[in-house]
């Protein structure tokens, strides 16, 4: 019996999982697990791998990945099912911020050759419609597949590249199968502002809530039925086993790895929802130090700021005055002032609140506040009533109780395509 090279090396990944398998282990992951003994939760991957890619049989197979598509043991999925003879995979699709994750925010690869597989990888970002299709059929694919991880606010990107890429894939006839990572703030209620369609771009194309508390998987679901219903895409999904809605990230047993530069821990996605705000103001969100979107500033702000957020005594969260020169991005080098947030209990923690209760205080307390002159908190937002809202003095009750109507209405679809417990 000749072995090929291919077969050499897929030898050690998904195979030895479905080895397991078969040995009574119960589902296993692309490659054996070191040093994760706490390990539970299996992707959508882990779960397709086992399965020895029957799903994709036959198929030519591109994926839309980037440095988080990785096994259990941080192996790259592009890297296990290259050489595998059991699926055909021919392209690599990369999102914002490119395939292995070299571009900074609001940047990609381009067009290249990987130099680890020598699988052409193309450039997703900012396309759409039918120049998104034409690049899918130019790849001579016959099945796309997604497996990104998410962040949980409709602001991040990826899950944009998602519905734009089904929706590409439906005019390029070609199938779509999305792989399921956890959402890493649990997927147990969705928070904030629904986005109105007259506000949608690349930050939000359509009407969820700004924390969406929801899987990609259920996310797909969620736009076949109700946004790409005129041309609906030929989806399949893969659950994860194993994942509670009332997980955070640190307690699957999943390595994290940065979705993005500036997501480099799971603590930056408990509070992305609430502070990526931030974007739209002429404050630093904290790009440019190690933990952004926790750490906020600007020149010229003291110790009154975090006084008074912390005097409404949010919960699950505290604000420590803090000063900080970022290395790049606002601020470039310059020394400011302002908070960091310390979230103490992320059980009762409500970063959109959380968001809203600080720019209502740094308003106050500061008398440089500016919003972006080209209005982009209302594109974070989904709407400009938050921007206005605050213009006029209302306080932070004032302005969530402004979109409970239609939370309450995104809550009740949401739960029609919510696939785990």
């Amino acid at each position: 019996m000749s072995l090929s090279r291919r077969g050499l090396l897929a030898a050690g990944g998904a195979v030895g999982a479905l080895a397991a398998t078969a040995a009574g282990a119960g589902p296993a992951t692309a490659a054996p697990a070191r040093n994760n003994g706490n390990r539970r939760v299996r992707t959508g991957f882990d779960r397709l791998a086992a399965d020895g890619y029957a799903l994709l049989k036959g198929e030519k197979v591109g994926i839309v990945t980037n440095p988080t598509g990785i096994t259990s043991d941080v192996r790259h999925i592009v890297d296990v099912m290259h050489p595998d003879e059991r699926v055909d995979l021919v392209a690599v699709f990369g999102p914002e911020h490119g395939f292995r994750g070299t571009a900074q925010a609001g940047g990609s690869e381009g067009r290249y050759d990987d130099p680890a597989t020598g699988l052409p990888v193309y450039d997703t970002y900012l396309k759409s419609g039918q120049p998104l299709a034409d690049v899918f059929t130019a790849s001579g694919v016959d099945t796309v597949v997604f497996d990104i991880q998410d962040a949980g606010a409709r602001f991040y990107t990826y899950i944009w590249t998602l519905y734009d890429c089904m929706e590409a894939a439906a005019l390029a006839g070609k199938r779509f199968v999305v792989l399921d990572r956890p959402n890493p703030v649990t997927g147990r209620a969705a928070l904030g502002p629904v986005l109105d369609p007259a506000f949608g771009t690349f930050v939000g194309r359509r009407e969820i809530a700004q924390a969406h508390g929801m899987t990609v998987t259920e996310l797909a679901l969620l736009f076949n039925a109700r946004f790409l219903a005129e041309r609906p895409v030929d989806l399949r999904i893969v659950k994860m086993s194993g994942w509670k809605r009332s997980d955070f990230f640190d307690t699957t047993g999943l390595p994290w790895v940065p979705p993005s530069p500036n997501m480099p821990t799971p603590d930056t996605a408990l509070v992305y929802s609430g502070t990526c705000l931030f974007e739209g103001t002429n404050l630093s969100e904290g790009r440019g130090t190690t933990r952004p979107f926790e750490l906020l500033g600007a020149e010229g702000i003291d110790h009154r700021w975090a006084a008074a957020v912390n005097a409404l005594d949010l919960p699950g969260v505290a604000f420590r005055e803090a000063y900080f020169a970022p290395t790049f991005s606002k601020f470039q080098g310059r020394t400011v002032g302002g908070v960091q947030l310390h979230v103490l209990d992320r059980e009762v923690f409500d970063p959109v609140r959380t968001g809203i209760a600080l720019l209502v205080t740094a308003k106050r307390t500061w008398s440089g506040f500016e919003w972006r002159a080209d209005n982009w908190i209302d594109k974070l937002t989904g709407n400009t009533r938050v921007r206005t809202m605050i213009d006029a003095g209302a306080d932070t009750d004032e302005v969530v109780g402004a979109w409970a109507r239609d939370l309450a209405a995104f809550r009740a679809v949401r739960k029609r395509y919510l696939q785990y417990r």
